[in-house]
Order: structure tokens, then sequence, then C-alpha cells
């Protein structure tokens, strides 16, 4: 008991010394922007761009500050969804034993996987805006609808002005993000013994079956970490399509800090907000691999 209480002490003081460091070096870090650059900080802009007055609704409204955070959710979220369902059919396309399945797998991990993404958001913004959109008639579609429609529209995707630049940007984070989740799904699958490919067959479970059933519920136990790893990269890869005049986050902290030139405060607030959405999509994960485990147990 003697030997657990000393480690457990020295852990404490371990923390605190740690802890300390911290907030000293962000103390200096501080100190020498205040005093080494002779910057003056001005925090007092920046609840000006979050919240305005709106004196037609009278009430608060959003500023750009909040509406580029919302488009960033919006943008992540359809991105998540659509590099998930492609990284899980390429994964498992991965681990066929057809070859021809194996090279549309690898081939699109590669090929993906070794274009810059910026080269990639050019690519799609053009062929999509000029091809895709045109050929099907989507643009004018989107904007004959009515202001309802255009109301929900710009409430769950982007207004209908923006809907052709938003969904070049889904395509582009989608699949950039889409190969390394391929790769974790197919490792996850890998992953599982011989073993039970062997029992779910002599069950007389079909291949559809046993992956059903048997191979995705535990793969997914084990991939969750890294794929909850890679879901909260395509969240900060999303800051890559403001180059298309996407109002996300980035863009829109980009337009503050020119109107502004408050550079310090402006990257600093957007930090922040990227950091609490970044940090409650880590939260809920790992609540969900908490009850996960104990499902198994």
């Amino acid at each position: 008991m003697t030997g657990v209480y000393l480690i457990k002490k020295k852990s404490r003081v371990l923390d605190f010394i740690v802890t300390a460091a911290l907030f000293l070096s962000a103390g200096y870090v501080i100190y020498r922007v205040s005093v080494g650059l002779h910057y003056h900080w001005d925090w007092g802009i920046i609840p000006n761009y979050l919240l305005r007055w709106d004196e037609e609704k009278g009430g608060w409204v959003t500023n750009i500050l909040l509406d580029g955070f919302f488009t960033t959710i919006r943008l992540s979220t359809w991105s998540i969804l659509f590099a998930t369902m492609i990284g899980v059919v390429m994964g498992i396309l991965r681990t066929r034993k057809r070859l021809f399945f194996r090279l549309i797998g690898r081939t699109y991990v590669e090929l993906i996987r070794n274009i810059p993404p910026l080269v990639l958001v050019f690519i799609f913004y053009f062929f999509v805006s000029d091809q895709l959109m045109l050929l099907f008639g989507v643009e004018e579609f989107i904007r004959s609808r009515s202001d309802m429609a255009a109301r929900w529209l710009g409430f769950f995707v982007a207004s209908p002005e923006l809907f052709t630049a938003f969904i070049s940007g889904v395509l582009t984070v989608s699949l950039f993000q889409g190969a390394y989740i391929t790769e974790i799904i197919r490792a996850g699958i890998q992953s599982i013994d011989n073993e039970q490919w062997e029992a779910s067959a002599a069950l007389g479970l079909t291949w559809l079956q046993q992956m059903r059933f048997i191979i995705l519920p535990q793969a997914a136990r084990r991939v969750l970490p890294p794929l909850v790893n890679e879901l909260i990269n395509t969240i900060k890869y999303s800051s890559i399509v403001s180059i298309i005049s996407i109002q996300e986050l980035t863009f829109q902290g980009m337009q503050v800090m020119s109107s502004t030139q408050r550079t310090i405060e402006v990257w600093l607030t957007i930090s922040l907000m990227y950091l609490l959405l970044c940090f409650s999509v880590s939260f809920f994960a790992r609540r969900l691999e908490i009850s996960m485990a104990e499902i198994t147990l």
C-alpha cells in the first residue's frame, strides 16, 4: 500500500509540474507577443463578429464567424458521412479474394493518397461545376426551388448560390479522407482470425451474413480509435475548401482578419472553435468506445 501511495503521489507531483510548465510557456509566448512584437490585444472586436443585433428581426442573430462555424459543421458532417461510406466499401473490396475488386480498392487508395488535396479541390470544383452540374441541370433545379425549400436547403446543406462549391468541397474532402479510412477498415477486417471465417462458414452463413454479423462488428471495435482520428482530421481538412470561396470558418476568419487587422485574436478564436468541434467528436467517440467495451464484457 505504501508503494502504491508513493507512486500516486509522484504522479500528482509530475502532473503539477507539467501543468505549471504549460502555463508558464503560454505566459511567455503571450509576453513575447505583447512586448517583443509590441502587439496590442483587442478582444473586444470578436463578439461583434459572433453575434449581431438585427433591427428587422428585433433580436440577436449569428454573424459571420458563427455562420462559418455552422457551415464547417455541415461540411464536416456530410464529408464524414460520405468518407465513411466510401471507406467501408473500398475497405471491403481491398479484402476480397477476386483480383478485380482488390485492384479497384488499391487503385483508389494509391491515386487519392498521392495527389495533394489542394489539387483535388480545384479538379472537383471545376469538373463538378462546369460539367456535372450543367449536365444534370442541378444548379438550375436548386435555384428554381421555393423560398421554403431554399431555407431548408441552406439549413442542412448550403444556400442555392453556394450549392455547387459546397458539393465540390464535400466530394473533395470525402474522397481524400475516404482513402485513409479504407486502409483502416481493411486492417480491421484482416485482423480478424481466420477461425472466425471458417466457423461462420461452417454454420452455413453467406459471405454477406459473415460480414454483417461476425466480421464487421468485431472489426468496428478494433478500428474505432484510429477511425475517430481520421474523422477529426476530416473536420480539420475541411478548412482547405476555403480556397474555392466556401464560406466556412477559415474563410470567414480571413475575411474578419483582413477587415480588422486583428490577426492573432481572430486565429486564436478560430482555433478554439475548431478545438470545441473536434473535442466534441472525440468525447462522444470515447463514450461510444466505453459502451462497446461494456457490451463485449
